[in-house]
């Protein structure tokens, strides 16, 4: 799936222009960001398709050196799950205590 970021949001459209997912991540300063929503639509959910999202956000904070507050629960619960993207996060501590931040 392409992902498009535009204005603070990350998101993939059909052809037709309908959202088929998004993730918004609104700058809470100029080295942070809240990732506030994650929105798979509800056919391709069970795909793998809000990792993806989360794996590309990681990535584009990573290129331009800023972190992420993560707010919205899936995203709190993504980082708890993949402690090798603790190096973006700031509020989420993974499930292995060695590497919590």
């Amino acid at each position: 799936m392409e992902f498009k970021i535009e204005n603070n949001r990350l998101f993939a459209e059909a052809a037709d222009g309908k959202l088929l997912a998004e993730l918004t991540f609104p700058a809470r300063d100029e080295r942070r960001v809240n990732v506030d929503h994650v929105f798979v639509d509800e056919s391709l959910r069970g795909q793998g398709v809000a990792s993806q999202m989360m794996e590309r956000i990681c990535a584009y904070v990573r290129e331009r050196g800023i972190l992420i507050v993560a707010k919205c629960p899936y995203a709190i619960e993504w980082f708890k799950k993949h402690p090798a993207s603790q190096d973006v996060v700031i509020n989420v501590k993974t499930q292995h205590p060695e590497k919590t931040l």
